[in-house]
């Protein structure tokens, strides 16, 4: 067997390369991982992905993005949902700068809003519950994933059992297939290995007065999912519902998921996985282990076409600062967001229109 290949600074004729970025090396995906990405129907589409070749530094091709392999099977599908968009460009950071466990946190709260409260995701509500954080150690500074989203220590949130690490994700590195966006807010910006993790004040950013009051119900909406007795619902189940109906939540899709609608939604990018393969994912993402059992449904009936959001609503406030109107069930079980989003307005997610 060859020698594994030593990690070592890069240059490039354009610029030095920092000395965060000594953690590139040459991709090693296996056929393992390729047969996986392929029974996820990741590679259905011609030119979605493509793997890098014999270079050890990302050099990916004109409309393409540098991603790995553990993001994918973590909800990321390009083209990328707006969401997922906003928060790169408030956060001012790229993709590979996020952790695996982060993506699966941003795939859990848009399925969560989605399928759990009938709520499109919105910025008011993730600030209520997420901060960003550097990542590293006392001996290294990363800048690929050198950024890891954290629930708020005040928060009562969901608890995900995340696995304590995730071997040897940055060396399965690809390139996936990205269209730019009409507008800067939610445009990917073109991969740049030796742009330096910058902190900024929105890493930090709390809701607003206004939006805490606008979200109470929402939170307290969470709250109720967690803690109904013989209903609760927890973020295991959350992962494996998504991976389950085969829909990509960090997807930019057709339709919500409040309207999915089975085997045949326009949405899903694969038929239904194998017990065996189901099990085996989950148990990847998380800390479960063997003998922890996968669950098979969720606790709570998941909104869907076959479980359709309630029609009475009850308007209850105006949100100017995010463009959004909050309205809530009469009887405070359904929660909806009526916005520009129905006119095809990206700003609906809330997003400010610029970042410092």
């Amino acid at each position: 067997m060859p020698p594994r290949t030593r990690l070592t600074r890069h240059s490039t004729p354009e610029s030095k390369m920092a000395a965060e970025d000594l953690e590139w090396e040459r991709s090693k995906i296996s056929n393992q991982d390729t047969n996986m990405l392929k029974r996820l129907g990741l590679m259905k589409k011609e030119d979605a992905i493509r793997f890098p070749s014999e270079e050890s530094y990302p050099k990916p091709p004109m409309e393409y993005r540098v991603s790995f392999v553990d993001h994918l099977i973590r909800g990321l599908s390009a083209p990328i949902h707006d969401f997922l968009r906003g928060l790169l460009f408030v956060y001012g950071i790229q993709l590979h700068q996020l952790t695996p466990n982060s993506i699966l946190h941003i795939s859990i709260f848009i399925t969560l809003c989605e399928c759990f409260l009938g709520i499109p995701p919105n910025w008011a509500l993730w600030k209520r519950i997420f901060c960003l954080r550097r990542n590293g150690s006392h001996n290294a500074t990363y800048n690929i994933g050198g950024v890891v989203i954290c629930v708020r220590t005040d928060v009562d949130y969901f608890d995900v059992k995340f696995p304590d690490s995730v071997q040897g994700w940055r060396k399965r590195w690809l390139y996936i297939h990205e269209e730019s966006a009409n507008s800067v807010e939610h445009n990917i910006i073109p991969f740049d290995g030796s742009a330096k993790i910058q902190r900024r004040r929105s890493w930090d950013a709390e809701a607003s007065e206004e939006e805490k009051k606008a979200t109470e119900a929402l939170m307290s909406r969470i709250h109720q999912l967690q803690n109904t007795r013989g209903k609760e619902l927890s973020g295991v189940q959350i992962t494996a519902y998504f991976l389950r109906i085969r829909v990509q939540p960090l997807q930019a899709r057709k339709n919500p998921l409040w309207t999915y609608s089975g085997e045949n939604d326009a949405n899903r990018i694969s038929n239904d996985l194998s017990v065996k393969d189901l099990e085996k994912l989950v148990r990847r993402v998380s800390r479960l282990a063997k003998k922890d059992p996968i669950p098979s449904s969720c606790r709570v009936e998941p909104y869907s076409a076959s479980n359709p959001l309630p029609e009475v609503f009850c308007l209850l406030e105006f949100m100017s600062c995010s463009k959004l109107f909050l309205a809530s069930h009469c009887i405070g079980i359904s929660l909806i967001f009526f916005c520009r989003y129905f006119l095809a307005e990206p700003s609906y997610y809330g997003f400010p229109s610029s970042s410092s």
